[in-house]
Parts: C-alpha cells; sequence; structure tokens
C-alpha cells in the first residue's frame, strides 16, 4: 500500500463532490450545496498560490480516496496552521489517514515557517480523535462554535513543532570522552548476560576528538546463540541480571533468551525524564547501524520500553543525506504501543549531527539538528539507561574493506527534567 499526496489540481472536484454525502458529512453538519462545494474547490486552488494553504488529494496506490490540507489559522493568541482530512467511506479503516497525515506533518516541518500544527475534529468523530492522539498531537479543550448556519462541537488538538530550547538549562551529564573512559557512568559490554562479559566487550578508544567505537574485521558475533553473526561495539550506563538459567535480563531481544552469565546490579547514570542528546557521526556501509536508545533500567520486566533517539542504518545513506528512525519501542511494555518512523535527513550523516529527545512526563518530542521532527504522546515513566551502539549486522555480504568499521561520538549530554512552572 501506497500513500501519496498529490497538490491540489484543478481536476480535483470530483473528490470533493465524493466527499459531500450524508455519510460523509453527519459530523459536519450535513452535505454543502453545489455552488459550495464548487467554492470550496475554487478557494483550495486560490489559496494554494497565495502560499496561505496547502491542501493535497490523497492517492492510494495511484487512486484518489480522499483530501487533506493546512492552511493559516490563529490558536490561542499562536500563529498556527489548521489541519483538515477526510477519507472516503470504502478505504476507512485501512491506516491511510494516518499515512497522510504523516506525510502533512513532514510537509508543515520542511516548511518551517509555523511551529505549531492544530486540528479541531468534531468531539463525536472518534476516529479523527484517535488519529490526533497516536500522531502526537496534544489534547485541549472542547469547546462549541458556530458553524454553516448552526453549532459543531469540537475539541481541540495541539502538536507542538517549536525546536530545541536549551537555553538555561544544566546538564547533568556532559560526556565529551576526552580522557579514558569513565567506568562509573559507562559499561562496555553489551547485554552480557545473554552472552559474557568477553564476548560482548566493546571495543573503543577516547582522546580529544571525542569517542571510537569500532569493529574489526576479527571482532567475533557477540552472541551467535541469540543473535547469530551480530557484531557489536557498545557502552551502556546500567546493568542487571537474574541468575543464569533464567529469563531475567534486560532487553529481552527474542523469545527463549536464558542467562549465560549473571551481572550484578549497575545503576551507573540512569535517566528519568528531561532531554538526552548525542552527537554522533553515523557509519555508511551496508553493514552497519548507528544509534542510541535509551532502555527501562528493568528492575520490573514490564519497565522495558526503549526511547530510539537515532537508528541510521548505513545502506540509508546517501550522497544527498539519509534516513533516521525516531521513536518510542514498546518491548515489554503493556502500556506502550511501537511509535516510530524514519525522517529523511539532508546532508552527509557521516558527519557530526545532533540527535536529541524532550522526555516529558506526557510525551516525547524528537530533534534532529536542533530541529523538531516528530512527537509521541505516549507516558514512560521509570528509570531508563543509555545504550549507545554500532552494530555489524549480516545485511550484506562481509567484505575486508568494510573494516575497521569506526563510529565517531563526540559527546553525550543529558538534562534533568525542569521543574513544573
Amino acid at each position: 500500500m501506497t500513500v501519496e499526496l498529490r497538490a491540489w489540481s484543478a481536476e480535483d472536484l470530483p473528490v470533493l463532490e465524493r466527499a459531500n454525502t450524508p455519510e460523509m458529512t453527519r459530523l459536519l453538519g450535513g452535505p454543502e450545496t453545489p455552488e459550495q462545494v464548487m467554492a470550496r474547490h475554487e478557494k483550495y486552488l486560490r489559496l494554494w498560490r497565495s502560499g496561505e494553504a496547502e491542501m493535497y488529494r490523497i492517492d492510494l496506490d495511484d487512486e484518489p480516496v480522499g483530501a487533506i490540507g493546512f492552511w493559516q489559522a490563529e490558536h490561542e493568541g499562536t500563529h498556527a496552521y489548521e489541519a483538515g482530512w477526510g477519507v472516503e467511506p470504502a478505504w476507512q479503516g485501512r491506516g491511510i489517514a494516518r499515512e497522510a497525515l504523516r506525510l502533512l506533518i513532514a510537509r508543515v516541518r520542511e516548511r518551517g515557517d509555523r511551529q505549531l500544527l492544530v486540528a479541531y475534529p468534531g468531539a463525536e468523530n472518534a476516529a479523527s480523535n484517535a488519529l490526533c492522539r497516536t500522531t502526537g498531537f496534544i489534547q485541549g479543550r472542547t469547546f462549541t462554535e458556530p458553524w454553516r448556519g448552526g453549532e459543531l462541537t469540537v475539541t481541540a488538538w495541539a502538536l507542538d513543532m517549536s525546536p530545541l530550547d536549551l537555553a538555561g538549562r544544566i546538564p547533568d551529564l556532559d560526556e565529551r570522552f576526552v580522557d579514558t573512559l569513565d567506568r562509573e557512568i559507562w559499561s562496555p559490554y553489551y547485554l552480557p548476560h545473554w552472552s559474557s562479559r568477553d564476548a560482548a566487550s566493546a571495543r573503543w578508544r577516547t582522546g580529544p576528538d571525542g569517542l571510537e567505537l569500532r569493529i574489526d574485521e576479527d571482532t567475533a558475533p557477540w552472541a551467535p546463540e541469540w543473535d547469530g553473526e551480530v557484531r557489536v561495539a557498545h557502552l551502556q550506563t546500567g546493568q542487571r541480571s537474574g541468575p543464569v538459567g533464567s529469563a531475567d535480563g534486560q532487553h529481552r531481544f527474542r523469545e527463549g533468551l536464558v542467562v549465560r552469565e549473571q551481572q550484578p546490579e549497575q545503576r551507573l547514570h540512569l535517566v528519568r525524564h528531561g532531554v538526552i542528546e548525542v552527537r554522533l557521526s553515523a557509519v555508511r556501509d551496508p553493514r552497519a547501524l548507528s544509534a542510541l536508545w535509551p532502555i527501562g533500567f528493568e528492575d520490573a520486566p514490564e519497565r522495558s520500553g526503549e526511547i530510539c533517539v537515532c537508528e541510521i542504518f548505513g545502506d540509508e545513506i546517501d550522497d544527498d543525506g539519509g534516513w533516521v528512525c525516531v521513536g518510542v519501542k514498546a518491548q515489554h511494555d503493556p502500556a506502550l504501543r511501537d511509535a516510530f518512523e524514519k525522517v529523511r535527513v539532508t546532508g552527509d550523516l557521516t558527519t557530526p549531527h545532533d540527535y536529541a529527545v524532550e522526555w516529558s512526563p506526557d510525551r516525547i518530542r524528537f530533534f534532529i539538528d536542533g530541529r523538531w521532527v516528530k512527537t509521541v504522546a505516549q507516558a514512560i515513566d521509570y528509570p531508563m539507561q543509555l545504550m549507545l551502539d554500532l552494530y555489524d549486522l549480516p545485511r550484506a555480504p562481509r567484505a575486508a574493506s568494510t573494516y575497521p568499521m569506526r563510529m565517531r561520538v563526540e559527546r553525550i549530554r543529558t538534562f534533568p527534567a525542569q521543574p513544573a512552572a
């Protein structure tokens, strides 16, 4: 299924006509007259030409199935864009509106001239309200306003797209890796309870340019019993496991895992809300994955969610930029749902870029080079440890030219949560 947005054109009047049915408009006060539909169509074209709005036809595999767009608005005294959408009944329930809204949000982010996107679905429109919630909007007040000669009760939703602001904030960790690795903060073993410290030990060096994580041609797979040919160079800021033979260990990445080497509990640097930021240079190689993802310390099995600050696959980097995966992964936390996506970033990702999250009790905002890229409106409220990774994955044949594989990290910073106003 391929969902695309096509700029509204003079040929798209039939899309509005098909949407002007009692079924499609029952929560909007009923159908409009043909003259009103034509006036709406002409307004879409006029506002596009003036730059005041961007309206799109939604295509599913090249077939028109609805419309979506945004236009200038004011929300509680702030300049904003307002979004609206509709998918024809025959195509509803397939995730088309969610994908179309994701693409529209990306367009607003690219435009960059307003930092707030709002939507006002009817209070009785359960599907549209749920769509706002799952795409990161924060729910506001419900109110009634005049609409088409009557009244309509709506719920306000707002998506904060403002850049990361660290002014006046003092980090509780500002790691530049200039000296030797601080073992009171970093453990250089990747999930050693599923393997062993010897097998999961990282190769690394520190110096004036920061940290280098390295995988060589003779680096062995870290846990062939569970993870095949995957090789890793990794640092983490916490560690715990149950006894040998148990299934009690952090980051249960597949079924059937058994602890092979019990690990002592180490709470080195755990984070609970605030800002997490890394400045790193990704590796452009078809086997490489460069990543920072905090995970729940997992002192209880359900406290295991993951925040993906950045995951960058080497085969998704090109001459013009690349794709960066950000979001939340539920893992074994039943209160979470997976909510992540790949964001296109322009520029050389093998040079330093900043990847950050601003983690609040009710949401997580994601940033690349200080610019907002995504919000996940889910609550994670337990300590997390940092997981800094370079992977060598069997996504392509091994070649001597791949090695040594090096990921460079200039700094990692964390900032505690700000007190409530």
